[in-house]
């Protein structure tokens, strides 16, 4: 457990550190957020981009420190998540400027991200029946559509999420606990030190994220933490799963995988581009109804530790399910 408390405070330490200063850095630079969506519009000032930076490096920095991995696998999903920030920042980038990037190559890099990924075998392979503990291997096509979607999928909801202070970082924190403790009782060790390492990026980044946020982390952020979490899923709770368990990610990031769905039929029901933003999201709905940021916020925190201890409650039950390992 030493190494786990070290990754965490490792973790925490060096986003607490690195945040102002990126903070500083961006107000420097004038790499601030600046209001113009009139209908999704939070903030009222400029805030200071580059908390993604600090993500980002943080998270691998703690993960070739603390398992020292230098093999193909680990180097391609650095790459893999390289791209992911990188395609990130250039989106933020062109924000600033006050434009956007077209979504068609930002789509073509993520989806080459995720490719990667499958070619360093962090894969969903199959399931465990759990009637008669046959492991079920699933055909390549179907292991691979499922694999790419995942991980694309979580990477864009948490991105969509990512529209109040604290919100996106607190919902990740929330997800990265789960699936730590469903990496350290499947005794995945390297799923373990990333989940455990996002946790301490995200409390480190909250920390300043807070209402009223002193920094964002933009996409390049927001992107990274979802591809993250998706990868510590698939390298962790999916691995080895039961027709049960495999449920257990989907629950921990029911929160904004099932309104992302909501937002992408009513888009899809009234012909708009899926990708294109809007004051569909529950948190814009909510603040509506009236709610101020900070209960807003709250009010989601508490619907994503229900969901995630329920994700928690079906790990257990499936674990203590007898013939299943």
């Amino acid at each position: 457990m030493l190494k786990y408390f070290l990754t965490f405070g490792l973790a925490l330490g060096m986003m607490l550190l690195a945040t102002p200063l990126l903070r500083k850095l961006a107000i420097k630079i004038d790499y601030q957020e600046k209001p113009k969506d009139e209908e999704r519009k939070i903030h009222t000032e400029a805030k200071p981009y580059l908390a993604g930076v600090g993500i980002f490096f943080t998270f691998w920095v703690c993960y070739f420190l603390i398992i020292r991995d230098f093999s193909a696998k680990s180097l391609l999903l650095l790459l893999s998540a390289a791209m992911i920030f990188g395609i990130g920042m250039l989106d933020d980038w062109y924000k600033i400027k006050g434009s956007d990037l077209k979504a068609l190559p930002k789509l073509i890099v993520q989806l080459a991200a995720c490719v990667l990924v499958y070619v360093a075998g962090v894969r969903f392979l199959g399931f465990t029946n759990i009637f008669n503990g046959d492991y079920i291997l699933l055909p390549g096509w179907l292991q691979f559509t499922l694999t790419i979607t995942w991980l694309l999928g979580v990477t864009t909801v948490i991105n969509f999420m990512d529209g109040m202070d604290g919100l996106a970082g607190g919902l990740s924190c929330i997800s990265a606990c789960t699936l730590f403790i469903v990496a350290l009782a499947k005794g995945n060790d390297p799923a373990a030190v990333m989940g455990i390492a996002l946790v301490g990026i995200c409390l480190g980044y909250l920390k300043y994220n807070k209402f009223p946020a002193k920094i964002l982390m933009g996409d390049a952020g927001a992107t990274s933490l979802g591809f993250m979490l998706g990868l510590i899923s698939l390298d962790g709770a999916f691995k080895q799963a039961t027709a049960i368990s495999i449920f257990v990610p989907v629950i921990a990031l029911g929160l904004p995988i099932f309104d992302n769905l909501f937002v992408v039929l009513k888009r899809m029901k009234a012909r708009k581009p899926v990708y294109v933003g809007d004051s569909m999201q529950i948190h814009y709905r909510l603040l509506s109804k009236g709610l101020s940021q900070k209960q807003v916020v709250l009010f989601l925190y508490l619907i994503s530790l229900s969901l995630n201890l329920l994700a928690i409650i079906v790990f257990m039950a499936q674990s203590y399910t007898p013939g299943i390992a």
